[in-house]
């Protein structure tokens, strides 16, 4: 009898860090045999270009498990840039994701039986190798435990939504925000 956990796809995200060794991680967690395999397996066999995914190996021949599936959300560029995403970010995704099995987040008995897909940032002015490791650790655990409990939930993006949308890109003024809210276009 399969086990509840998993049952169907589990999603989260991560942000850690600031500037260009800052981390941001998507995961999606689900059951061999069921959607989540055929994504993983769809998005390994066509990569596109820059975009190449890969399975993730805590060492050269020894992939974590469960089976993580890293693809870059930025085409690799410079040989910097190249070393962070195929080296510090994979080695950070790899642990990550491995603390989450040493912590039970991701039940050890299962891991065999379940593939995760992590959409990974790496900024192409990185430039801090530790640091970008650092961070994918984080965020790779971040996301995972966001997966895993379900949050941050609906009451949780209604209060941040109160406060105002903010990222490391753009965050609108508050005369912006008051502006182009729903009952501002409607007069």
């Amino acid at each position: 009898m399969p086990s509840p956990f998993a049952a169907t796809a589990l999603i989260g995200e991560s942000f850690v860090g600031d500037g260009a060794n800052a981390a941001h991680t998507n995961v999606v967690i689900g059951r061999k045999g069921g959607p989540v395999e055929t994504a993983w397996a769809t998005a390994l066999a066509t990569p596109s270009g820059g975009h190449v995914p890969f399975m993730t190996v805590v060492r050269p021949s020894v992939p974590v498990r469960p089976l993580t599936l890293f693809v870059n959300k930025a085409a690799a560029g410079s040989d910097l840039h190249e070393r962070a995403t195929w080296g510090s970010a994979q080695a950070g995704l790899a642990q990550g994701v491995l603390d989450a099995v040493a912590q039970d987040l991701i039940p050890a008995g299962e891991a065999d039986d379940l593939l995760i897909i992590a959409a990974v940032w790496v900024n192409p002015a990185v430039h801090d190798l530790d640091a970008c490791f650092r961070n994918q650790r984080a965020a790779a655990h971040g996301a995972i435990r966001a997966a895993v409990t379900g949050t941050p939930t609906v009451f949780d993006a209604l209060a941040a939504a109160e406060v105002g949308p903010a990222n490391p890109f753009y965050t609108p003024s508050p005369e912006v925000l008051a502006a182009s809210a729903p009952e501002a276009a409607a007069r």
